[in-house]
């Protein structure tokens, strides 16, 4: 279920708010510059190529790109059985700003987004069918958990891809990870 939990930095161990209503996630995010909708998936077999859940959802890629003068989009996947899983964790776990939007559409699965915004984190749960829209330079942070399973279209303006500036501070070391906002909300 997508899960909004806001945490104030001077009391990070429990959150302050936390509803799993998408209407009211979608207006506290849109409050603080932070794009969120739930969009319609689509059928596809489990072991869709990325080529073919780009096809797909075509017509919503094109619109983003439209809006917002993306460049270039891709999919990501990461299952359980992946070797490296832990390793993929780690990269995303600091926090960190970019230099453009970052966008994700979760077409499986499930990851958090930590958005550091003042003296608040927004921790977002997203699911299968949110669209996230991180704003460029917000102080954020992704965790996929232990397990990570989760598929996602990635849109960029910089046709290199992911790039990221770390912040250096330990907000993200003093909130709760996945696997206890996990066990919160469910």
């Amino acid at each position: 279920m997508t899960t909004l939990s806001i945490f104030h930095t001077h009391n990070p161990s429990a959150a302050g708010t936390v509803t799993s209503d998408a209407v009211e996630i979608g207006q506290l995010l849109n409050n603080v510059g932070v794009r969120f909708e739930r969009w319609p998936t689509q059928d596809l077999p489990a072991d869709a190529s990325p080529e073919q859940i780009l096809e797909a959802y075509s017509e919503e890629v094109a619109k983003l790109k439209a809006e917002s003068g993306f460049q270039t989009a891709d999919v990501v996947s990461l299952n359980p059985g992946n070797p490296q899983k832990e390793a993929f964790r780690q990269k995303f776990l600091d926090e960190h700003t970019h230099s453009e939007d970052e966008v994700r559409f979760f077409v499986r699965g499930q990851g958090i987004f930590y958005l550091h915004l003042g003296d608040q984190v927004f921790a977002v749960q997203c699911q299968r069918n949110d669209l996230i829209s991180v704003p460029e330079g917000t102080r954020h942070w992704f965790d996929m958990g232990p397990e990570p399973e989760f598929t996602c279209i990635r849109l960029f303006t910089n046709p290199e891809g992911w790039v990221a500036e770390f912040t250096g501070e330990d907000i993200a070391e003093r909130l709760p990870r996945f696997e206890a906002l996990e066990r919160t909300t469910l």
